[in-house]
């Protein structure tokens, strides 16, 4: 199996231009680039069993392309993984486009798989009150363990944001988060997440080895640099086992468990939507499903005409 370093040797010209221009044209995060780089090294590969190449794209039609398909579903990758290559496909034939490279688009007429409503999975407030409220350890790990789940619940932050904070960009009672595309946004802070933050950056020190000069609010136990994802899930994952939580609970789910408690309680979806950093309200408006599940249990449970036959003892 060929290496990170080897894929990237292998990768000509013209995807090095498209990556390129993803990351300083469009403003895209160095592990979306790769995303789309991983995406391309997969259809490079499977077009060398037929004798074609990702240089070469005027060869390139949409029988190549269908049949990149197939051999990803004889993979069994799911719809989403699936639809997200494709995408990777689009941009990358969009950019030759664009640049006159190539006349005409193979991927024109070919829809994406059509993807299984999947709706985010979300703590209840009683769940998320638990997993805050933890059993920690007072000492600079437990900390920082509890202050990033805070910023994670308590703000509706990607764990990519939230690993990505540095120390300025805590500002009193509010953060400055930078997001997809690089898009800032200010977002507030809880009163929990502030006392949280506050406690832990009086021990933030203790992780510092001999990096003093290292910006990144959250950092790791052993090498003083900022978190990385993977360290931040087994946090997530941890503080979940402590709370006594059956699930198998992410950092993504704690941001979907705050938009959803935000809607619940009564904030407008736009306001959800800027919170979250959403560039369309569609995004956002997925979170709405789940507050109409809890309505309408909440009927089913009050309402004397919901559910069926109520019983009729009280007719006299």
């Amino acid at each position: 199996m060929s290496s990170t370093g080897e894929k990237r040797n292998e990768q000509g010209e013209l995807v090095r231009g498209f990556l390129a221009y993803l990351e300083v044209e469009k403003g895209y995060s160095p592990a979306t680039v790769r995303s789309y780089g991983t995406d391309l090294d997969q259809f490079r590969d499977f077009l060398k069993g037929r004798r074609l190449s990702l240089e070469k794209p005027e060869k390139i039609n949409r029988d190549h392309v269908r049949a990149f398909l197939a051999e990803l579903h004889r993979l069994s990758l799911t719809k989403t993984s699936m639809g997200r290559k494709l995408s990777s496909l689009r941009a990358y034939f969009k950019y030759l486009l664009r640049h006159k490279i190539v006349t005409r688009d193979p991927l024109a007429g070919i829809r994406n798989p059509k993807q299984e409503k999947r709706h985010p999975q979300v703590l209840n407030v009683d769940q998320a009150v638990a997993m805050m409220e933890a059993n920690i350890e007072p000492d600079p790990e437990g900390l920082r363990d509890i202050a990033l789940a805070e910023v994670l619940y308590g703000s509706g932050l990607r764990i990519s944001e939230a690993i990505g904070l540095d120390m300025n960009d805590v500002d009193s009672d509010v953060i400055r988060v930078t997001g997809k595309g690089s898009k800032e946004r200010i977002v507030p802070l809880s009163d929990a997440a502030v006392q949280r933050i506050r406690r832990y950056m009086g021990q933030r020190h203790a992780f510092l080895k001999d990096n003093y000069a290292e910006q990144a609010l959250f950092l790791s136990s052993r090498a003083g640099k900022r978190l990385d994802r993977r360290q931040a899930n087994r946090i997530v994952a941890r503080l979940a086992r402590l709370a006594g939580l059956p699930k198998d609970v992410h950092p993504h789910m704690l941001r979907h468990s705050f938009a959803t408690h935000m809607l619940e309680a009564g904030a407008d979806l736009r306001s959800v939507q800027e919170l979250l950093g959403h560039e369309n309200l569609t995004t956002t408006q997925r979170y709405t499903h789940l507050d109409m599940q809890r309505i309408m249990q909440v009927y089913d449970r009050a309402h004397p005409l919901a559910g069926g036959d109520k019983s009729d003892k009280n007719e006299d």
